[in-house]
């Protein structure tokens, strides 16, 4: 039977009598219904900060959750773990794969691999990051851990926690910042914290999860993810005595409960505050306010083991502008204005060079299919930028086609005057060119997916 199959079949049996999907509460309509039975959303809706939740192991182990967990894992895609396992090697056995899994933790001898460690570049910057990326087998359990415990933690997240939360995305925290900006909070707070991820304490991670579970084997289970280390190519295993690294499937839910606190900490300071993930700013009415939240959090991530970045913290006005979630956000004459940040604009250009090297030897209606995906996502994000941003992409992109045109053409020097006559505006767009202004413009339908 194929995973398509297997999948198919779990969904009819949540469907059947003793789950009708339609009877759940709508604010959990996107919970794991292989796991979260009505009785036990109702359970969850009327919980309060002192419920605890005790017998949760079997429905990590349950085989139609690691159905479920499998089909997200292999959807996903991404690279090989330490084991050179491929999520297409896995989706080729899975049932094996899944019964080995299960047999694994009921008998309590399932152990996590070390994540395997790669460097990738940090935008805009010449530094790396580092990323952990666990094996095939070890994502498809944390996806079933995921589901079992996401609902507990998610009941008790603040408002204004944005980042890798259901029904939530960076959209709306932008539009949140615009209000409070529109409002008067004319000073921010962009705060930075210093490798977050990785300096995460255990311990107090543990204790914050103990407030609302305590079934010891799912504890054990988060355990000896954050204490699996990590390899990286040609070195030896390292212990990882703190931090949840970034690739796993649990760590960004493990990174908002580590903040949840801080969130309802601010809002019951009457702080505005709006986080994404590890990245967040604080909107004050005046200087004196903002210094006064900025101390308030600088104490709590001290005591809390973390670090707030010396340098990428500041207090700033509105007049000189700030960054947040890929926009620049500036006061223009008539109110608030945002545009793509300099890193953005940047990453943006270096795929659009790689697309329109003037040797490509493709066709331009080719070169323009190929690049209308990635201009569509674009827009998708930052369509409420200022139009003469938008306006300056468009104009840049189209320069770099005529460059390929006039090159075929054996012409050499600027693209100016004849090029532009020749190959007018419209010209791209008879070809289907996707221009980010008109998108704007006409309130083109946002893509499906994201940026």
């Amino acid at each position: 039977m194929t995973l398509e199959e297997l999948l198919t079949e779990v969904t009819r049996k949540e469907t059947g009598p003793k789950q009708v999907k339609e009877a759940q509460p709508q604010p959990w309509g996107w919970v794991e219904r292989s796991v979260w039975t009505d009785r036990m959303l109702e359970r969850l809706a009327q919980s309060q900060e002192q419920t605890l939740w005790f017998s949760l192991w079997d429905k990590v182990w349950d085989q139609d959750n690691l159905i479920q967990a499998a089909y997200e894992v292999i959807w996903n895609k991404g690279s090989a773990g330490v084991d050179q396992q491929s999520t297409q090697a896995f989706g080729q056995e899975v049932m094996e794969q899944i019964q080995r899994l299960q047999h694994q933790l009921r008998g309590g001898t399932y152990q996590p691999l070390p994540a395997k460690r790669t460097w990738i570049e940090k935008l805009g910057t010449t530094d790396l990051r580092p990323l952990g990326i666990p094996a095939v087998r070890d994502r498809v359990v944390q996806a079933a851990l995921k589901h079992v415990i996401e609902p507990i933690l998610e009941r008790d997240f603040a408002a204004q926690s944005y980042g890798f939360r259901p029904g939530r995305s960076a959209q709306q925290a932008i539009r949140r910042v615009e209000e409070m900006l529109e409002s008067g909070r004319k000073w921010i707070v962009d705060a930075d914290l210093k490798s977050y991820f990785d300096t995460i304490p255990h311990a107090r991670l543990m204790e914050k999860l103990k407030r609302r579970i305590v079934d010891g084997r799912v504890l054990g289970l988060i355990d000896s993810y954050l204490n699996a280390g990590v390899l990286e190519q040609g070195k030896e295993w390292q212990a990882t005595p703190e931090g949840t690294p970034q690739g796993s499937v649990i760590s960004p839910l493990l990174a908002n409960l580590y903040l949840n606190d801080l969130d309802h900490q601010m809002e019951r300071d009457g702080i505005q505050m709006v986080r994404y993930a590890d990245d967040f700013v604080i909107l004050c009415s005046t200087q004196e306010e903002a210094r006064a939240a900025l101390e308030k959090v600088g104490k709590w991530v001290a005591e809390q083991g973390l670090i707030l970045h010396p340098t990428k913290t500041r207090i700033v006005p509105l007049s000189e502008g700030f960054d947040f979630l890929g926009f620049h956000f500036h006061q223009g004459r008539k109110g608030v204005i945002k545009w793509p940040r300099k890193k953005s604009l940047a990453k943006l250009r270096e795929r659009i060079r790689e697309q329109t090297q003037k040797g490509n030897g493709n066709s331009m209606e080719t070169i323009i299919r190929q690049l209308n995906p990635m201009l569509r996502g674009w827009y998708g994000y930052f369509r409420t930028s200022i139009p003469s941003a938008l306006e300056k992409i468009d104009e840049g992109l189209r320069r770099r086609l005529r460059s390929i045109l006039r090159l075929r053409q054996k012409r050499a020097g600027i693209t100016k005057g004849r090029e532009n006559k020749e190959y007018p505006n419209r010209w791209f767009e008879e070809r289907g060119l996707f221009s980010l202004a008109e998108g704007r413009a006409l309130k083109v339908p946002i893509p499906q997916g994201n940026y």
